[in-house]
């Protein structure tokens, strides 16, 4: 039996090991257009983690005339100037790995003459992207609402404190849905603030001391559904600690979005869209989570585990507690590194 739980352990910490919350800094390309000529300054700063940075390809009609090459802490930044023989506006750029992506994503940033600014998040299986041509405000609502679903499903932090949250507030009762909805929605409401708070530059904190309480945050909830005390302050008023909590991460989404930049003319759609885009990423991972419990319970066990929810909580709990764990450590470290 001993040899059985210590197997347990380091397959947890195998899977701990290899999972990326979105903290895994992306690989991040900034394209500047220099005032209104087709020169273009090009900054690509990419984790030292993945070795080789990639490739960029600009248009046809594009030359690189200078390119400087330096190491800054935990990265690999490359700053170059292109002279295209046409403005990029509505054109083509590609990306190419010279090694495989080990499941980054890329955020590319076009800032034009006029303050006009184009973004998108590159999924680890996507190396092409049509800069648009021109900025309207139903392109930048959707661009900005997937550029949020996108987000919320690369980061895997913010769906396993979901997560918790749903078997903290979703534990046997009559009012379980309602406490589900309301503790969501608490979520949210406090992300939003945040997010929209740091976003526009008003409240700033430092990402990394961000992100490992972000951490710290996961740890709290795996321990908390590992301990299954309903007669704690956790389970008692799940909605309050949601809204603490969500203060905090929508810090982290903010930190993408201003990674990402925000368009100068349609700013207050972009900001909506994003965060719409969040919360329905969010809703379809909590709807996900349910489907598969009940096909599970169902169709696979034929509602034998029935009644024996604790024993999935307590699992989950173990799971999300070693990950974040390690999160934790990570984060922390990186954090006393720079400063």
């Amino acid at each position: 039996m001993n040899e059985r739980r210590i197997l347990f352990f380091w397959l947890l910490l195998l899977f701990a090991g290899s999972a990326t919350g979105h903290d895994a800094r992306p690989i991040s390309i900034a394209i500047t257009q220099q005032a209104e000529s087709p020169s273009y300054a090009v900054r690509v700063q990419t984790p030292d983690a993945i070795g080789a940075p990639p490739n960029l390809f600009l248009p046809d009609g594009c030359n690189r005339t200078s390119e400087h090459r330096v190491w800054v802490p935990g990265s690999i930044l490359d700053q170059s100037v292109y002279v295209c023989d046409a403005v990029i506006d509505g054109r083509q750029i590609a990306i190419r790995f010279p090694a495989p992506n080990p499941s980054l994503s890329t955020v590319l940033r076009i800032s034009l003459a006029g303050g006009v600014i184009h973004s998108t998040i590159l999924g680890p299986g996507e190396e092409r992207w049509l800069i648009p041509a021109q900025e309207e405000a139903g392109k930048v609502a959707a661009q900005y609402a997937w550029l949020g679903i996108k987000h919320i499903w690369f980061g895997v932090d913010h769906l396993l404190f979901v997560l918790c949250l749903l078997f903290i507030a979703g534990r046997s009762g009559i009012k379980r849905w309602r406490r589900v909805l309301v503790t969501v929605s608490g979520f949210t409401v406090a992300h939003s603030v945040t997010l929209v708070l740091s976003a526009l530059g008003i409240v700033v904190l430092p990402i990394l001391a961000v992100e490992a309480v972000i951490a710290l945050s996961i740890v709290f909830l795996g321990l908390e559904l590992v301990r299954g005390d309903e007669a704690s302050w956790t389970y008692r008023y799940p909605q309050s600690v949601a809204m603490s909590f969500g203060l905090l991460h929508g810090f982290g989404f903010a930190s993408v979005l201003r990674e990402i930049g925000l368009p100068q003319t349609e700013l207050p759609v972009a900001l909506l869209s994003f965060n719409l885009g969040v919360e329905l990423g969010q809703v379809s991972f909590i709807a996900l989570m349910v489907l598969s419990g009940w096909l599970v319970q169902g169709l696979l066990f034929n509602g034998r585990f029935r009644g024996r929810e604790d024993t999935a909580r307590v699992f989950a709990g173990y799971l999300v507690g070693m990950v974040s764990s390690y999160w934790l450590i990570d984060r922390t470290l990186a954090f006393w590194m720079v400063t």
